[in-house]
């Protein structure tokens, strides 16, 4: 049976479709147009409830949140997800921080810096939200740069941690004060940025959307 994605092309969903291309797995595309409530089908919420992109489906099985989607494609296929358990808990200790800091994090100064403004939020409140959230996110920059001395990635050999930081790194470096002042990070995004793999990932669904 054929994996079956259902996406639109944002950070999260391509963690998966970056897992996707890497473990050369063979997948289509079911296009959620959530810029006109496509979220908010029936038919969707009884595969995520939580009414939330990316959900995968694969025969009988059907998973939703993109970090429990990159452990069941990693353990599909056996790639970038360790077999031992000390590898398999160190990379999963990097993908759920990713999950509940750095994601959080830097969407909270998007969400901020964008929708909040646009809503006629007082700019006190958005100010001092985002530089709350600007200091945190940068924060999680730091332990990033100091984590990846000696390592070209995250856990050692690349994995699905890797792809699930990576995302919210290239699309939004100023979020955490860029990488010019962040070698190791810089290194580590441009080895990933040109794998082919992630180039083909990055194409994934773009050409669904309603210009």
């Amino acid at each position: 049976m054929t994996i079956t994605l259902h996406m639109f092309p944002t950070l999260n969903a391509h963690k998966v479709t970056i897992a996707l291309e890497e473990m050369e797995l063979p997948y289509e595309i079911a296009f959620i147009d959530i810029l006109n409530g496509g979220q908010d089908d029936p038919k969707f919420r009884a595969l995520n409830p939580n009414g939330r992109v990316p959900v995968l489906t694969d025969g009988p099985v059907t998973v939703f949140e993109s970090a429990a989607i990159l452990q069941y494609l990693g353990r599909k296929s056996g790639r970038f997800y360790p077999a031992d358990e000390a590898g398999r808990a160190e990379v999963d200790s990097w993908l759920f921080w990713q999950m509940a800091g750095l994601g959080p994090s830097s969407g909270n100064v998007n969400w901020f810096t964008r929708a909040a403004r646009k809503d006629g939020r007082d700019p006190l409140e958005t100010g001092l939200a985002i530089h709350r959230f600007t200091k945190e996110t940068a924060l999680l920059f730091d332990v990033l740069e100091t984590r990846l001395a000696g390592r070209e990635y995250l856990c050692g050999a690349y994995s699905i941690a890797d792809m699930a930081c990576w995302t919210w790194i290239d699309k939004y470096p100023d979020n955490g004060g860029g990488l010019a002042s962040r070698p190791r990070l810089a290194a580590w995004h441009g080895a990933i940025v040109a794998r082919p793999a992630v180039q083909r990932a990055l194409r994934a669904g773009q050409d669904l959307i309603q210009r």
